[in-house]
């Protein structure tokens, strides 16, 4: 099993930039599909991006699409969100994911794909 904590979170201006980190310990981490998810306060948690234990193949919720980048390091069991050009409407708390895949080029867009998760970092965007 794998064990996820968040950090990075914090309180931004609209327009500015935060950088998520998940670090990753316990079982093999190169070949777990990695995301991040997020849930605002009385909304549904929603898919934000995932990337696939390779690296290679990435995907972003059509909400963020451009603005955030998932990133992965494999040497230092860690996986990124940058999330740049932030809007008020991504306040929300960032959950980090971790899913078994075969496939290298693999990536999961919903959220019972995925076998362990974090306990979430704030991200707070005032205007």
């Amino acid at each position: 099993q794998v064990q996820l904590v968040e950090s990075g979170g914090g309180l931004v201006q609209a327009g500015g930039s935060l950088r998520l980190s998940c670090a990753a310990s316990g079982r093999t981490f190169s070949r777990y599909v990695m995301g991040w998810f997020r849930q605002a306060p009385g909304k549904e948690r929603e898919f934000v991006a995932t990337i696939s234990w390779s690296g290679g193949s990435t995907s972003y919720a059509d909400s963020v699409k451009g603005r955030f980048t998932i990133s992965r390091d494999n040497a230092k069991n860690t996986v990124y969100l940058q999330m740049n050009s932030l809007k008020p409407e991504d306040t929300a708390v960032y959950y980090c994911a971790a899913g078994d895949s075969a496939y290298s080029s693999t990536t999961y867009y919903r959220q019972g794909e995925y076998d362990y998760w974090g306990q979430g970092t704030q991200v707070t965007v005032s205007s």
